[in-house]
């Protein structure tokens, strides 16, 4: 997988219609939205949801105030994406790491090297004189007495590193029933641990073979190598999976990371639709690590490889868990969709039980259209919620106090809430904001639109004057839900021409750039789609 240069991650791309989140600066079917993990308040390493919507809680401050990472132990400011990892250690946590620095680090250390040692002999005869034909054909005695050999010693590498167990839930499938494996989130190069558990063969950059050990490790999965130098190999990369996923459970399966990089797994980010091209099941599976202090996270900004390797090895137990869903059948309409198939899992992954929410969004509408302008403070916003103050509740707060005036507008913490509550009907939330801004005669103000239309859509710094002269025929200086819903109906590319327009040559450079450095376990071989980028964003509401 690619590292992400600058601490940032990739570009809002407009997925199914949906628009990033650009104050964000990711894509907007990506965000962690603090909305709904206030409700939810999920623990560490927890998957959260955010389904093809802009991110409206997800802005950042003039100050650089990041977003929220819901149910985050640590303390420190929030994040500001899901690219970066802030690690911040009490006295009592450095006193402890610098005692297991001392005692247990060098002694975990040199026993995990020496597994990994062990294990190279019997891997590398094991490779030696395999073809693609011979792999084709049904596993030797000998080949699965190795495997066994070889998921023990792995085991008893990663039992070295503290992880005295692992958490599985559900069951895996067989090769027959799901060709491929679709592992998120990625977030470390300890994501390798399903993959010595299952020996799924993975996507590799074709230079990982050439390390020592390792590299022979990894030929004995059987990977597909994507090579650098060819620049057909994308293409090739795709349909060698292809070929091997519809053999009919002859290969091994095949475990891809659709995300294509690592994140601090405070969101699921947008999959690549490299791992669906094949049109085939899936299998989805979820990784957690569910421990106090995260030392797992490997970002570009945040703790480096070996400091990551360090911190975890000084703890003297870390927890992990491994989550089997049920297998993905694609639809006819996916199996043609890759980008729907890849957007439709993701969503079974970060899957949000919206029913309490709904019924909260109409409660905290109600409370606001009776406190109508009123401005509130941290301590309003918690008896407005019902809900102690917490760093989680703070956290939140922050996303809606824009200017750090230390008080908020709840009427975009309800729009923002319905956002997540009804992601795919928009004018329902539009309507609703209506609702919150109206005067006594049902009007809004051109002011009172662009608040609307910045939070429901997820765009900062929004000019909707040519789309309030568009909506307001008689030019009576205000307008009613009914004028912009027989607008919208007539013009249901109305935010395209009148909202972003003026952006798109200001943003021109926002797409999401190659990104060489490596970093995971396996590498982004999803194909390039051109002609993606030259049809225009479809920004329809409903």
């Amino acid at each position: 997988m690619r590292r992400p240069r600058g601490g940032r991650g990739p570009e809002p791309t407009g997925e199914r219609g949906g628009r990033g989140c650009l104050a964000c600066r990711y894509s907007g079917t990506s965000g962690s939205c603090a909305v709904s993990s206030a409700f939810s308040l999920p623990g560490p390493g927890a998957v959260l949801p955010h389904d093809a919507v802009p991110c409206p809680a997800m802005k950042l401050s003039s100050r650089g105030r990041g977003c929220c990472v819901a149910g985050s132990r640590e303390r420190g400011p929030p994040p500001r994406s899901p690219f970066v990892h802030q690690l911040r250690l009490s006295p009592l946590e450095k006193a402890k790491i610098a005692f297991m620095t001392l005692t247990l680090f060098p002694i975990r250390l040199f026993f995990a090297a020496f597994m990994m040692l062990l294990a190279w002999p019997f891997a590398f005869i094991a490779s030696m004189g395999s073809d693609e034909q011979e792999l084709e054909k049904p596993i030797s005695w000998w080949r699965k007495i190795v495997d066994v050999l070889l998921k023990a010693i792995m085991r008893m590498m990663w039992l070295a590193g503290g992880f005295h167990w692992i958490n599985v839930k559900g069951r895996r499938a067989l090769p027959s029933e799901a060709a491929i494996l679709t592992v998120a989130p990625h977030s470390s190069y300890f994501d390798a641990i399903p993959v010595t558990m299952t020996f799924a063969s993975i996507v590799m950059k074709a230079e990982s073979k050439d390390i020592p050990v390792w590299g022979t490790l990894i030929k004995y999965i059987r990977p597909v190598f994507v090579s650098r130098s060819d620049q057909d190999s994308r293409r090739k990369t795709v349909e060698e999976i292809k070929r091997r996923a519809q053999s009919d459970g002859k290969w091994p399966q095949i475990m891809i990371f659709p995300e294509g990089t690592c994140t601090n797994r405070s969101c699921l980010i947008t999959f690549k639709p490299g791992a669906f091209i094949p049109g085939v099941p899936v299998q989805p599976v979820v990784l957690r690590y569910p421990n106090k202090l995260d030392t797992i996270t490997w970002t570009w900004q945040g703790p480096g490889a070996l400091e990551i390797l360090w911190l975890t090895l000084c703890q003297f137990h870390n927890s992990v868990e491994i989550e089997f869903l049920p297998v993905y059948i694609p639809s006819e309409e996916e199996r043609k969709n890759p980008a729907l198939y890849a957007s439709n899992v993701r969503r079974v992954m970060a899957k949000l039980k919206p029913e309490k929410l709904e019924g909260d969004l109409d409660k905290y509408a109600e409370r606001a259209m009776k406190m109508k302008k009123e401005k509130i403070d941290l301590k309003g916003f918690s008896a407005y919620l019902e809900f102690p103050v917490s760093p989680t509740l703070e956290c939140m707060f922050a996303l809606f106090d824009e200017n750090e005036y230390g008080i908020i507008d709840i009427r975009e913490f309800v729009i923002a809430l319905s956002v997540v509550c009804k992601p795919s009907k928009t004018l329902e939330t539009i309507q609703l904001a209506f609702q919150l801004y109206q005067s006594e005669n049902g009007t809004i103000l051109k002011e009172d639109l662009a608040h609307i239309l910045k939070t429901a859509m997820g765009v900062p710094q929004i000019n909707v004057t040519h789309l309030f002269r568009a909506v307001d025929e008689e030019e009576k200086g205000e307008i009613t839900y009914d004028d912009f819903y027989r607008f919208a109906e007539l013009h249901p590319h109305f935010a395209e021409n009148y909202l972003y327009a003026d952006q798109m040559g200001a943003e021109s450079g926002l797409e999401t750039s190659s990104l060489p450095a490596p970093n995971g376990i396996c590498t982004d071989f999803s194909p390039e789609n051109t002609e993606d980028k030259k049809k225009p964003l479809q920004k329809k509401l409903n």
